[in-house]
């Protein structure tokens, strides 16, 4: 068996980033940028005010209360007729550019307007109350660069930027096939010998959230006419996912029988729990991930293997950073040669201290127990017993609302 930390770079290492498609602004959120983008515009364009007022000469208003005359208005979209000078005042409002001969803004209810005349009872420093010409951006700025996954900040910021089209990652499609004569789709007749399916609708609603484009190929059954038949589907994909089949079982054929038609193994099995059995390697010319059966270590496994080979091939820039640290919430005893992924709840404590509780029952067929989790526990190979208090590693199952 390897280790997570090998499984991984060998997983990553057998991958090349997908070309790149062109997209209008409004379709490139979650996308991930294959080219910096670049500004065509500057924002604001000029001096602008930034509050409803009174556009002034900052030296008139040095000593308060000053008199003013005021010379008339300037609304957002226009620009003033005449310049402001010594003495005068001009109405503006927010967004609309400042007036030649004018450097501050007073606030509209810090003066009084009597006919011509403004009182002004606020004195204000030049520059107050006034956005400078490109204070957001500046035609050329590069503020988003290649490998970023979009939010919905920065499509609002690329339509800001007045760019209309942009290139992207071309969303890579994943080739999704269970095996088993015992699985069953849901709705269908089940029995006591059936199980119902539930990996493809998890991975590809993890394909989905990772930016591909599952393609779900359906079950294969127990033999090879099937298995052959059913995976010929991913001919064409960036990757093929399968299943089921991965293990040691007398019916386990997806290393014997799609071997005869392409397959090649890199390595198979893991010192993880759960999720021993994984393989990995090429179906033809596309890359294969081959999880494991059971629900919860098949999720556990695309977490920790199909979705980082996703950001491979989409070309994400995330840097390496160190795992989150949460404080344990009981005790638990030493770890075997496995690097085990624990389901865990967050809390916080009276100090404002976060939690991490495993649950008590670990058993990889609590499909309900990931669901209702909030994080893995992390523990390595040949852990120590630790106690409730000490500082463990957790990965962050996250949300539905990534991207924001």
């Amino acid at each position: 068996m390897i280790s997570v930390a090998e499984a991984r770079a060998r997983i990553l290492a057998g991958l090349t980033v997908l070309p790149a498609e062109q997209v209008g602004v409004a379709e490139a959120w979650g996308r991930v940028l294959a080219e910096d983008v670049t500004a065509r515009v500057t924002q604001p364009p000029l001096d602008v005010s930034a509050m409803d007022g009174w556009a002034v000469r900052a030296a008139d208003v040095a000593s308060v209360p000053a008199r003013l005359t005021a010379i008339g208005a300037v609304p957002a979209g226009a620009r003033a007729g005449r310049p402001v000078g010594p003495g005068e005042a001009m109405r503006i409002f927010t967004g609309a550019p400042l007036p030649a001969g004018a450097d501050a803004v007073v606030l509209q209810e810090d003066a009084d307007r009597d006919g011509d005349v403004v009182v002004v009872r606020e004195g204000v420093a030049a520059r107050r109350h006034v956005r400078r010409a490109g204070l957001d951006f500046a035609a050329g700025d590069t503020p988003l660069h290649a490998g970023r996954v979009l939010s919905t900040r920065d499509v609002g910021l690329i339509a800001a930027m007045n760019v209309p089209w942009l290139l992207v990652r071309r969303r890579p499609r994943v080739a999704i096939l269970a095996t088993g004569d015992e699985i069953v789709l849901p709705g269908e007749a089940t029995g006591p010998t059936r199980i119902v399916s539930s990996n493809s609708f998890t991975l590809a609603a993890l394909v989905r959230a990772t930016g591909g484009e599952p393609v779900v190929l359906g079950i294969a059954r127990d033999d090879a006419a099937s298995l052959k038949a059913m995976a010929a589907g991913a001919h064409g994909a960036d990757m093929l996912v399968t299943t089921g089949g991965a293990s040691v079982g007398d019916h386990d054929l997806v290393q014997s029988v799609l071997g005869e038609v392409g397959l090649a193994i890199d390595f198979w099995q893991i010192a993880m729990r759960p999720g021993k059995p994984l393989m990995s390697g090429r179906f033809g010319a596309v890359p294969m991930l081959g999880l494991p059966g059971n629900p919860v270590s098949s999720m556990v496994c695309a977490l920790l293997f199909l979705r980082p080979a996703l950001e491979a091939l989409l070309g994400v820039d995330r840097p390496a950073t160190p795992p989150e640290m949460a404080l344990l919430g009981r005790d638990l005893p030493a770890n075997d040669r496995r690097e085990d992924y624990m389901r865990a709840s967050l809390g916080w404590n009276e100090a404002g201290d976060e939690i991490a509780m495993p649950f008590m029952m670990q058993d990889s067929s609590n499909f309900s127990r990931l669901a209702l989790g909030d994080c893995l526990v992390i523990r390595p190979p040949h852990a120590p017993a630790a106690k409730a208090g000490a500082r463990v590693p957790i990965l962050r199952l996250g949300g539905a609302l990534a991207g924001i």
